[in-house]
């Protein structure tokens, strides 16, 4: 089969298509052909060698996919690696077939960036009706979930975005406001201005500088679901900040869920599936490159470039 192999660790160039063997799918999984293969700032990660989780190399990215099953069903799935290819070997708990209507394009971000999104809100942050919500990148793949199902849960929106391109699509998508995340300096304050005073809840995903003025804006008792470092920066949370505001801080990293026996991700699934279905939900699409061209949807993704959701097409040249 034809796949993306990484090497090296290192820039977009260390991206090659190879042939090479497929899959030999392990106990449990199942092998999928794969029509279109997800791309996901953690594939960065990966890619840089600063994932959460070490690779070895040779390495295969890719955490989620579209595909079909040997019984030719149509299933969107997440895999721990290896999706960037013709082929993917995946857990039978972690793939979740797509209901009749709803394109490949719409659900190729649901399994990772969809429920990313979701249990973001209302596992980690628990947001309710009435509150305001601080979500960054809104522009981008979690994001733009993220605005729309924290809106249509009643929450008003604070989105965090770099151009005003990507602030227009924002309000677009049910923002209350949406605020100049280009320069961390004075973010706070351009926060509390919009939100008419400190939020009750907040996603963070820059890290560094970023994170400190995120932690200003929660109100007491406010909460903060930390998700990412994309500026490639860490910082340390101040406890003496959390004791004097009561502040609850968590991190979130979805694999977590995979082998949860409760099945939260089969439950927020189907009302992903449920949304986008209705017309409530809408997948925002950056662009589907060729699988061949995988660097350059990394570049996209470095620069910051382009919203929504990014995919390789493993089918047609």
């Amino acid at each position: 089969m034809r796949a993306i192999v990484m090497r090296e660790f290192g820039g977009p160039e260390v991206l090659r298509l190879e042939e090479v063997p497929d899959p030999e799918p392990a106990r449990g999984q199942i092998l999928l052909d794969v029509r279109l293969a997800g791309v996901n700032y953690a594939d960065v990660h990966v890619r840089g060698n600063t994932y959460l989780a070490p690779v070895g190399l040779p390495y295969i990215p890719g955490n989620e996919v579209v595909g079909t099953t040997p019984d030719g069903r149509r299933v969107v799935a997440l895999t721990q690696g290896g999706g960037y290819a013709e082929k993917a070997a995946v857990h039978r708990r972690l793939h979740w077939e797509i209901p009749d209507g709803i394109t490949d394009e719409q659900a190729v971000p649901l399994a990772l960036q969809g429920n990313s999104a979701y249990h973001l809100l209302f596992t980690v942050a628990r947001i309710t009706k009435g509150e305001t919500v601080v979500i960054p990148a809104a522009a981008g793949g979690v994001g733009s979930l993220a605005v729309q199902l924290a809106q249509q849960a009643g929450a008003r929106v604070v989105a965090l975005a770099g151009t005003a391109e990507k602030r227009r699509l924002a309000l677009e998508l049910g923002a209350v406001a949406a605020v100049d995340s280009s320069d961390a300096d004075g973010l706070a304050e351009r926060i509390l201005d919009a939100a008419g005073g400190p939020v009750h809840a907040a996603l963070e995903m820059t890290g560094g500088k970023t994170l400190q003025q995120t932690l200003d804006v929660l109100a007491p008792r406010g909460r903060l679901a930390v998700y990412g470092f994309a500026g490639g920066q860490l910082a340390d949370v101040p406890v003496h900040t959390l004791l004097q505001k009561s502040i609850t801080a968590a991190g979130f990293w979805l694999p977590h869920l995979y082998t949860d026996r409760t099945l939260p991700l089969t439950a927020s699934m189907r009302q992903l599936f449920d949304a986008v279905g209705n017309g409530t939900l809408r997948i925002v699409s950056g662009g589907t490159f060729p699988l061949a061209d995988a660097a350059k949807a990394h570049n996209m993704l470095n620069k910051r470039a382009g919203m929504g959701k990014f995919s390789l097409d493993t089918v047609n040249p």
